[in-house]
C-alpha cells in the first residue's frame, strides 16, 4: 500500500486547539488508515491507504479531525515520493548564507500569477523559490529571529502549512 505523509494546519496554538500527537495517531487509525506514525507535536503523520486520491485522503482527514477534536483541520498530503522531492529541493537550495529556510507546504500548486508576485517580494537577502506544492523561503542575513515570513509569502499561497528545512528533511529521511 502506499505510503502518504499529511502535514496538519494550526494546531496546538493557544489553548483552544490542542491536538497532541498521541491524539492525532488514534485519529488516523479509526479514520482507517494503517501504519500511522507521529512525528513531534506539530501535525506530521506518515499512514498507508490503499486510496489513491490526494483530495479524497486529506478530505477524509479533515472529516475525522472536525468530528474528533471540534474545529476544523486544514490537512496537506504529499505522497512519499513528493515528499521525498521535495527534501531534495530543500537541500539544494539550503546555503551557508541562509538564516533561515522554511518550507511552505501547499495543498494546491500556485498559479502563474502568485509566482511571479512571490517573485517580485524579494527583498534583503530574502526570496521565495516555488517549485509544485512547495514554497521554499530562503531567509539571508536580515532575518530576525521569530517572524517566519518577511515577505508575507503565505498571502500568496493558498491553503499551506509551513515547517523548517530541519523538520522536512529529518522527516523524507524517516519516511520516504
Amino acid at each position: 500500500m502506499p505510503s502518504y505523509v499529511a502535514f496538519l494546519r494550526a494546531i496546538n496554538l493557544g489553548a483552544n486547539r490542542k491536538f497532541p500527537k498521541d491524539a492525532i495517531r488514534a485519529v488516523v487509525e479509526g479514520a482507517g488508515f494503517t501504519e500511522v506514525e507521529t512525528y513531534i507535536n506539530t501535525g506530521n503523520v506518515r499512514l498507508t491507504t490503499s486510496m489513491r486520491s490526494r483530495a479524497k485522503i486529506e478530505a477524509a482527514l479533515e472529516a475525522a479531525f472536525l468530528a474528533d477534536r471540534g474545529f476544523e483541520v486544514p490537512t496537506i498530503v504529499f505522497s512519499a515520493a513528493e515528499l521525498a522531492q521535495v527534501a531534495r529541493d530543500a537541500h539544494e537550495l539550503n546555503t551557508p548564507d541562509l538564516s533561515r529556510h522554511y518550507v511552505y507546504l501547499l495543498k494546491q500548486e500556485p498559479d502563474a500569477e502568485a509566482v511571479t508576485a512571490l517573485g517580485a517580494r524579494a527583498a534583503n537577502g530574502h526570496r521565495a523559490v516555488v517549485r509544485g506544492r512547495a514554497c521554499h523561503l530562503l531567509l539571508g542575513e536580515g532575518y530576525r529571529e521569530g517572524t517566519v515570513d518577511p515577505l508575507n509569502a503565505a498571502k500568496h499561497l493558498g491553503v499551506a502549512t509551513n515547517r523548517n528545512f530541519n523538520v522536512v528533511t529529518t522527516l523524507a529521511e524517516k519516511w520516504c
